[in-house]
């Protein structure tokens, strides 16, 4: 059976990027990418409306992650690491199946530029090599082509598509999921 371990947290560089634990000081920019129309447009979850629900959502993400039931980076620059553009996790972790979700978000203004394909692969290699990991899965409002793109990119095949099997705010959505496995 899979048991995460993420202690010491792993912080995570790439050429441009470092994935780091939040910060209660990423709580201003966790506002603005939850409540973001555009971060927001596919993802099926009520926005964020304060600062203070953002410094709650930060405390109960490093708690879930001190007590190794998920792994959540904040994602910045390595030319300004104290600046958030982004978010990466591992949550709905399936440790009799080593399985892992994978969900990410992405300031609007660093879109197009290859930052979350470089973000997925490092945490990729990261879910293989070290968590040991045999599948990871990420769904997606099908109506968000560049996610599936990004995905895609990555090594992710689409492995199922759910009709309607999602409701937010009284209305039915559907569900693409993506996966990839070890090898």
């Amino acid at each position: 059976m899979l048991k995460l371990n993420v202690t010491p947290f792993p912080e995570i560089q790439t050429e441009r990027l470092i994935l780091r634990k939040l910060k209660s000081t990423d709580a201003s920019q966790l506002l603005f990418l939850r409540s973001d129309e555009k971060v927001m447009q596919f993802i099926g979850r009520e926005k964020t409306k304060s600062l203070d629900e953002a410094a709650a959502f930060i405390e109960k993400i490093n708690k879930s992650v001190d007590n190794n039931e998920s792994v959540f980076w904040a994602v910045a620059l390595k030319s300004t690491p104290d600046t958030m553009i982004g978010t990466i996790c591992y949550w709905n972790i399936l440790n009799d199946h080593y399985r892992a979700e994978v969900g990410y978000m992405l300031h609007p203004h660093y879109w197009s530029q290859g930052l979350m394909k470089e973000t997925l692969i490092a945490i990729i290699k990261y879910g293989f090599e070290e968590l040991k990991l045999h599948s990871i899965e990420a769904r997606i409002n099908p109506d968000n082509i560049v996610s599936g793109l990004v995905l895609e990119k990555t090594g992710f095949k689409r492995e199922a598509y759910y009709k309607e099997d999602f409701c937010f705010r009284g209305k039915f959505f559907d569900t693409a999921v993506y996966s990839l496995v070890t090898g």
